[in-house]
């Protein structure tokens, strides 16, 4: 008899320890963004494009701040040809979308050749890296999932935080935002 209400008493307070972090995160998630919004082609989230990699310009179209951290997706365009180095994201999954150009794209050991309407999946903890490689300009569209700080990342570089540091300062940085550095790129580096 005493172990039954022994066992009620304990579910009865972790019931009451638990209702006020439900009741927290019932109202952290009824501020989040609920009238949705429209962004229109050519444009950014945030009025601001993000500029960086040798001439890429970044388009915010869902920002971290819109999703509590879910999601972040942009797009860019990409004048010059080229890419980051082979790298892998500890907690993101990273998806492609081509909407002009021709890119190569290879994670893990697979190299994929892809054209507008093409896409490719590259799962956290899987290195990974592209090239532009047409001729004219090239679009696409990347989603991370969730976020983490990969929009804070692209925001830093643009401002010019990462313009001449040597590779160990760049390593410590790519780190810091939740990605590192494990091979050379595909074919050219678009330098910070």
């Amino acid at each position: 008899m005493k172990r039954n209400a022994f066992l009620r008493m304990l579910s009865v307070t972790c019931v009451v320890l638990a209702s006020p972090v439900s009741g927290i995160a019932k109202i952290y998630k009824e501020l989040r963004e609920k009238t949705g919004y429209k962004i229109n082609a050519g444009a950014g989230r945030f009025q601001k494009p993000i500029n960086l990699f040798d001439g890429d310009t970044f388009y915010t179209k869902v920002s971290a701040k819109d999703t509590d951290g879910d999601l972040y997706v942009y797009e860019s365009s990409r004048v010059k040809k080229g890419g980051p180095n082979l790298h892998l994201h500890y907690n993101q999954d990273e998806w492609w979308y081509i909407l002009e150009g021709e890119f190569v794209i290879k994670v893990g050991d697979k190299l994929h050749r892809v054209r507008p309407g093409d896409s490719v999946f590259g799962p956290r903890g899987v290195p990974h890296a592209f090239s532009k490689v047409g001729e004219g300009v090239g679009r696409m569209l990347t989603t991370f999932q969730p976020a983490g700080k990969m929009e804070e990342c692209f925001i830093a570089i643009s401002e010019g935080q990462m313009k001449g540091k040597p590779e160990a300062e760049q390593d410590k940085f790519r780190k810091q935002h939740g990605f590192e550095r494990v091979g050379p790129p595909i074919d050219i580096l678009k330098a910070f």
